[in-house]
Order: C-alpha cells, then sequence, then structure tokens
C-alpha cells in the first residue's frame, strides 16, 4: 500500500459521527453506503469542515461504519463527534498527519480556502497550478500540496508552500477539470 494516492475527494457524502473512545465512524443511515463509495484502507478521513475535528486512517469498514486506527490527530480532549458532521474521505499523504504544521484544526475549506488566512495538505491538480500561477497561493509544481498563511507584523499576506509529493496526474474535487490530464 501506497502513503498516498492521487485523489483528494475520495467520498463525502451524508454526515457523520464519531465514536473516539472506540475508534468508530457511524455514516448517517440511508445516506452513506461506504462499501460502494471507493473508499479503502489506508485513506484518510477529515472530519469537520476544515479538520474542525480531525484526522484519522482507515483500517476497515463497513456499509455504514469506518474503523480509523486511532485519535491522535483529533483535536485534545474530544470523546466524540456528534451525528451530523460533515467529512471528507482522501488519498493525501498518511505521514502529514503526524506534521505539527499541518495539524487540525485547519481552516481550510475545500480547494483554496474561502478564508485568506488557512493552512492545509491539498491535492492540487495541473490545472489549478495554471489558476493559482498569478495569485499570492502559487505553487511549485502539481501534486499534494503544504500550505501555510499568515498576516505578518505589516499586515500582509504571506503563502508558503511546499510540494510534498510531486504528481503530474491528480484527481481533485473541482469536476470541470477532472480528466483532462
Amino acid at each position: 500500500m501506497s502513503l498516498w494516492g492521487n485523489n483528494d475527494s475520495v467520498y463525502s457524502d451524508g454526515t457523520i459521527a464519531v465514536n473516539l473512545g472506540t475508534n468508530t465512524v457511524t455514516g448517517a443511515v440511508g445516506v452513506v453506503t461506504f462499501t460502494t463509495a471507493g473508499i479503502k484502507t489506508g485513506d484518510v478521513i477529515t472530519v469537520g469542515t476544515g479538520a474542525t475535528y480531525g484526522y484519522a486512517v482507515i483500517t476497515g469498514f463497513t456499509s455504514t461504519t469506518i474503523s480509523i486506527a486511532n485519535t491522535a490527530n483529533f483535536v485534545s480532549g474530544l470523546t466524540t463527534v456528534a451525528s451530523g458532521a460533515s467529512y471528507n474521505i482522501s488519498e493525501e499523504p498518511v505521514y502529514t498527519l503526524g506534521d505539527s504544521i499541518y495539524r487540525a484544526p485547519e481552516s481550510k475549506t475545500t480547494g483554496f480556502s474561502t478564508s485568506p488566512v488557512f493552512t492545509g495538505v491539498f491535492g492540487v491538480d495541473q490545472v489549478e497550478v495554471g489558476v493559482a500561477a498569478t495569485t499570492a497561493y502559487a505553487v511549485a509544481h502539481s501534486g499534494w500540496v503544504g500550505i501555510m498563511t499568515y498576516i505578518d507584523t505589516h499586515g500582509n499576506l504571506r503563502v508558503k508552500s511546499e510540494v510534498l509529493v510531486a504528481g503530474g496526474i491528480l484527481t481533485t474535487s473541482d469536476a470541470p477539470d477532472d480528466g483532462l490530464f
């Protein structure tokens, strides 16, 4: 099994609840069907919009339940994430979960954040590299990219990016350009 894939949004339909004591994720009844969603063990589940609650590596699943490896990358002190939480399952690099630079909670939403200040690991395809090229969010290469933004002491937006895994072909969640490359 690889430490990453090329899909930044494998599945995210419906909502979930998470029991961090038993390391289980339960999907909304009648909406979520994990066994037909294309997910696999080793994928990463991000819980909450912008990883509000945290991340975990998937170790197994049934049609309505996901088992996660551990709760180390969830916000400290949580025991349960109540029903109705949003989520995204991706093939992002597993090794980034323990990196303090990208630790939850992040303020990313989907793709580039709607807020100018955010941190996260993003799947960036070739079209997105071109779109971002003339902005403060320009990245050096397509693939899995770590991005951190902040406001400096003079009130200026600063953007740092690091290509974590270079990739020429990446499937992102913005459907219009998927499959072009």
